[in-house]
């Protein structure tokens, strides 16, 4: 896939095919081609990532148990009378209509055609994962929230990864006074957005959710969920450095980011282990594209590797010399001219 092919502009998610065959009507009576689930699942993936997302009365009480993050462009469809119990959901998920249909089909056909006009946003939130042990996913991921930072940007990097290295001790916030993740396990549904940014360290300006030297290895999926509701209402950017292993928690960091970037470097053995992780990884995460990570010795050109794993090409990153040794000193601070730098300034003008 071309990632700079736009996407569909409507989300259309029901299990009611009736329902659907009406709404595929009227989308296509406005010139629309939707992107369409048939499930729930499918749905919590593409939340974020269309300007007019249409939700059948069938799913929206499953939507509204999961807690989505608040955002415009919502509305609900289906046919028959509204309860108070739809309201009551419809609330609950953010939506900003019920349409009715065939009664309400022109206020929808309406809806429809408005998207033509213009895009809604979201907080753009990216998640990085390594395709293997040490590919460099926790550096990439520190290096688009710092550039990030740099621009201007509200941005937030969230460790969610307990047994990994530690993002703090990279930048050298690790003795720093704030909240780390423990301090929030009693977070769900009310972690104030704000409060979550003044609480947290900071590096050069960017706050940093991670861990502390506790004994805390897995996160309830509603405390992620809080948390990262809190990240996105607050930010422009939300940049997310996430396990290989799956879990609930870690679930629902890949079903909320705008899109993964699975980095691999460019070995026989690095590919092997990355095509592993394709297949789980495209189940909850919505937009998956590849970092290619090269070095002197490499064997697989990034565009090959790329192919191999059947995903697009996001960007390219060289190995740094010097990097390791400050990571290692808490002295991350990428050269402006390095590899890594342009690598995520690619990813920021890809994305924002």
């Amino acid at each position: 896939m071309d990632p700079t092919v736009l996407r569909p502009s409507v989300l259309m998610a029901t299990t009611n095919e009736r329902l659907l065959d009406d709404l595929l009507r009227l989308a296509a009576a406005a010139s629309i081609t939707p992107l369409v689930e048939r499930d729930l699942h499918g749905l919590r993936r593409s939340w974020l990532n269309y300007p007019l997302v249409i939700v059948g009365d069938d799913l929206v009480a499953g939507l509204a148990r999961t807690t989505p993050v608040r955002r415009t462009g919502v509305v609900l469809a289906g046919s028959g009378s509204v309860s108070d119990e739809l309201y009551r959901h419809a609330f609950d998920v953010g939506a900003e209509a019920v349409f009715r249909l065939p009664a309400d089909e022109v206020a929808l056909s309406g809806r429809l055609v408005d998207t033509l006009d213009g895009r809604s946003r979201s907080a753009v939130t990216l998640a990085f994962v390594g395709g293997c042990g040490g590919a460099g996913a926790t550096t990439m991921a520190a290096a688009v929230a710092l550039s990030g930072n740099r621009r201007g940007l509200r941005t937030m990097l969230i460790d969610g990864d307990p047994l990994g290295g530690g993002i703090e001790l990279a930048l050298g916030i690790e003795r720093d006074p704030g909240q780390r993740w423990p301090e929030l396990l009693s977070a769900a549904g009310r972690v104030s957005a704000a409060a979550l940014r003044s609480a947290l360290p900071t590096a050069n300006g960017l706050p940093v959710l991670s861990w502390d030297r506790s004994d805390v290895t897995a996160l309830p999926p509603e405390t992620m969920r809080s948390v990262l509701n809190a990240a996105q209402c607050s930010n422009d950017l939300v940049v997310l450095d996430l396990p290989r292993r799956p879990d609930p928690a870690v679930e629902e960091a890949f079903v909320r980011a705008t899109a993964t970037l699975l980095v691999v470097p460019c070995d026989i053995r690095s590919l092997a282990a990355a095509k592993r992780l394709v297949g789980p990884l495209a189940e909850v995460a919505g937009d998956l594209r590849v970092i290619a990570r090269s070095s002197r010795r490499q064997a697989i050109p990034a565009a090959e590797a790329a192919a191999h794993l059947s995903l697009p090409l996001a960007t390219v990153v060289a190995d740094e010399r010097d990097l390791p040794v400050a990571m290692d000193q808490g002295r991350f601070d990428p050269n402006p001219r390095g590899s890594l730098a342009r690598a995520a300034g690619t990813l920021l003008d890809l994305f924002l």
